[in-house]
């Protein structure tokens, strides 16, 4: 392969493969239980496969399609083991990883960005990708002064690409569902659609970079490269190194998880006090724990803007919900149409609905696990439940959607680790309006 495919049609039909993949190996575990093979053994080879197939054809095809699994990756951690086991290693995968471009095609990307002299602009630059990720691939390189860069180079053909996928990603959704239950995936399809059309230009991330670098700068927690250069399809920056969340994830210490943990809740919550931005792209892969103990962030393309912080209601909102203040809550809920005109709802009901997730700041340190992630998808997912039903007649307004989901997948990646966190004491210090009840 030398670049993504374009074609809607092609990139359609490897996309169309997922769902009727697995259908197929479904019809053929029938085939093989009657030949006398045990359900058991038939649904650990269809699991695996199908896995095997997520990863395959999502990480060929890059663009939207990947970005999307990578998305997944981290939800994965609110879906009972029996479901999420067989995908978790494939989604994983493709936090880090994706079949790279061949040289030559990185080698025309690069003259086309930095002129047909870029190879004097490096001391040395190798060929081999360190990482390959959605819409570009990364190439370790020593720049002209002798610095250690990290050159990212955009695939040909992204763009056309990503607007392909999130086009027909979303007309998949009912079926993609099937690979990730309990998510819901179109809202999610649709968000992502509109972030990461953002991302194709990175001189955009090159700025949005320079503003986290420059508000971290000397940080004892928290380390961002510096942006050395930019174009529209070529980004430049410091190179860094450490250990992937995702490593940690797989196999760390416990105190490894926790300070991970506690330096992933700290940089979501303080980076719209400290930058005015949001990092929006929670996953593993965007995050390295380095051995002087800081974490290490990469992938600015997206993001959310809020100049003035955290929105001062989402302090407030949660600072009631912790209180048990139901009467107040649903008036300040509503006030904010997160609860729309003419919808009747008990205080007790909206409370009883969102005290659960306050609960990581009833003490001093929580232990956020899967199994309390999958009971809470499990207790809101239930179309049975008085909370599933409260939290269907609750509304998320637009300027909200971006911070919810960033959250959400933050503290996906905390029980992904495992971690023990000061929760109450991070939120306590930067989520604005927390402190003011």
């Amino acid at each position: 392969m030398t670049e993504i495919p374009r074609k809607a049609v092609q990139r359609t039909a490897k996309l169309a493969s997922l769902p009727l993949g697995v259908a197929g190996r479904v019809v053929g575990g029938w085939g093989k239980r009657l030949t006398g093979a045990s359900s058991e053994e038939v649904n650990a080879e269809v699991t695996a496969k199908t896995a095997e197939q997520v990863f395959a054809v999502l990480g060929q095809l890059k663009g939207g399609a990947m970005k999307f699994g990578q998305a997944l990756s981290v939800f994965e951690a609110a879906v009972p083991d029996e479901l999420a086991a067989p995908y978790r290693e494939a989604l994983t995968k493709l936090q880090h990883a994706a079949p790279p471009m061949p040289a030559r095609t990185t080698h025309r990307v690069l003259a086309e960005q930095l002129g047909a002299s870029w190879p004097k602009r490096f001391i040395e630059f190798d060929d081999e990708p360190a990482a390959s990720a959605s819409i570009g691939q990364v190439h370790h390189a020593i720049w002209h002064d002798g610095r250690e860069v990290a050159v990212k180079v955009q695939y040909p053909g992204a763009d056309e690409a990503l607007k392909a996928d999130l086009k027909q990603l979303l007309r998949f959704s009912r079926l993609l569902q099937a690979i990730m239950p309990g998510t819901e995936v179109r809202p999610l399809l649709e968000e992502l659609r509109d972030r990461y059309l953002e991302e194709l230009d990175y001189r955009d991330e090159a700025d949005n970079q320079r503003t986290f670098a420059k508000a971290f700068a000397g940080d004892e927690h928290v380390l961002v490269p510096k942006v050395v250069a930019s174009s529209p399809k070529v980004m430049v920056t410091d190179w860094i190194t450490g250990t992937p969340l995702s490593s940690i994830i797989r196999s760390g210490t416990t105190e490894e998880r926790d300070l991970a943990g506690a330096l992933l809740s700290e940089f979501h919550f303080s980076a719209p006090s400290r930058s005015g931005l949001l990092h929006a792209d929670p996953h593993p892969g965007n995050f390295m724990l380095g051995d002087d103990g800081r974490l290490r962030v990469i992938d600015f393309g997206a993001v959310a803007r809020l100049p003035d912080g955290l929105p001062k209601t989402l302090g407030r909102m949660t600072r009631l919900a912790l209180d048990g203040r139901s009467s107040d809550l649903v008036d300040l809920l509503r006030s904010e149409n997160f609860i729309r005109e003419n919808t009747v709802l008990h205080p007790e009901d909206v409370l009883g609905y969102l005290a659960p997730f306050v609960e990581p700041l009833h003490t001093e340190s929580f232990h956020f696990t899967r199994r309390w992630l999958q009971h809470q998808a499990e207790r809101v997912g239930d179309l049975r439940s008085p909370d599933s039903q409260t939290g269907r007649s609750l509304n998320l307004p637009p300027q909200y959607l971006l911070i919810h989901r960033v959250t959400l997948g933050a503290t996906g990646i905390l029980c992904q680790l495992d971690a023990h966190v000061p929760a109450r004491k991070i939120v306590a210090r930067w989520q604005p309006g927390f402190e003011d009840e």
